[in-house]
């Protein structure tokens, strides 16, 4: 499979080696400063770019008939357009805040507690994300989807940092060294607690998700997610 790596950095460079390592190759690497890219021999691409060319890489891949798996955050409040014009022109898409195989297990356990929790009103929810220092947005995209998993299935109406109302979800956002990801929600009552966990050893998880979502939309039409991936319903 030829894959096109939008955006060179970190997770660009640890994608490249494991695609290599399952037997891909990178036909090309497009970072900030690439003049020209030539979509002619790209199966498939995956973007992890900044948040300001994320939304113009995607489109460009549409347009030229390209499957996207992105990663890069900050971006989503063009999302819709993303997905419509991938319609239109019946390309493949998949968009996911944390492309981790756990993390996506993880979600669904989110989901399926909250559901559980829902009106056991004498629980209070809270969140916990600790990330690397060099993290800038918080809280992180993973934080907010598993924020989003519990509003779903709860009465809660929204999230903020720290400091929350009755209807919100608190939020607690930590910079700390070199920690890869961990998140943690905690169901809190005055007689008992209930924590669910991930905790990522390294950044190696995130970018063979990408790879395996990369591998499974060549061929396929439509914006999907990584519960299609995974085959978690």
């Amino acid at each position: 499979m030829n894959i096109a790596l939008f955006g060179y950095g970190k997770m660009g460079k640890m994608i490249e080696q494991i695609a290599l390592d399952r037997g891909h190759s990178i036909v090309a690497k497009i970072d900030i400063d690439t003049q020209h890219i030539d979509f002619e021999n790209m199966d498939v691409a995956i973007d992890f770019s900044m948040p300001n060319a994320a939304f113009g890489n995607i489109t460009s891949c549409f347009e030229h008939g390209v499957p996207v798996i992105s990663g890069t955050t900050g971006w989503l409040d063009r999302f819709d357009e993303a997905k419509a014009l991938c319609e239109e022109k019946e390309g493949a898409f998949i968009y996911a805040s944390n492309y981790s195989l756990g993390v996506n297990i993880f979600f669904e356990l989110n989901r399926y507690l909250a559901k559980m929790m829902r009106n056991l009103e004498q629980y209070q929810v809270s969140m916990e994300e600790i990330h690397h220092t060099q993290k800038l947005d918080a809280p992180s995209g993973t934080a907010i989807t598993l924020a989003e998993g519990i509003i779903e299935n709860s009465d809660y109406q929204g999230w903020k940092l720290d400091d929350a109302g009755a209807k919100e979800i608190p939020i607690t956002a930590k910079r700390i060294g070199d920690t890869p990801g961990t998140h943690t929600v905690d169901y809190t009552s005055k007689v008992d607690s209930i924590e669910i966990k991930h905790t990522a050893h390294n950044r190696e998880g995130f970018a063979l998700g990408a790879v395996i979502a990369a591998e499974w939309i060549v061929g396929k039409k439509g914006v999907f997610t990584m519960k299609d991936v995974l085959n978690l319903g």
